[in-house]
């Protein structure tokens, strides 16, 4: 049943009404002529993708910041050790 409500959630469509830039409008009213589809697609599809990204980049950040807060407190040098560098000579090493 869940499932169900999910993806009528998904699927479902509301009407309403944008104001929006006019050489945006004109941008998609050109792009849903070449595509043959209908400019309600067209904005459709632009802000599923805009919100898409938008929650990656959120996403992004989080992960971002929790990094920082785990290397927090790390010296100089033990940064290096993190990332790989390898801090003594080659001839020292087996």
């Amino acid at each position: 049943m869940k499932a169900r409500r999910r993806h009528n959630a998904e699927t479902a469509r509301r009407r309403t009404t944008l104001t929006l830039p006019a050489d945006s409008l004109l941008q998609a009213e050109r792009i849903a002529r070449a595509r043959k589809v209908t400019l309600s697609t067209v904005i459709s599809e632009a802000l599923s993708d805009g919100l898409r990204a938008h929650t990656a980049a959120e996403r992004s950040e989080e992960v971002l910041k929790a990094y920082r807060k785990a290397l927090t407190g790390f010296t100089d040098e033990e940064m290096l050790v993190l990332d790989g560098i390898l801090l003594e000579p080659a001839g020292k090493r087996r």
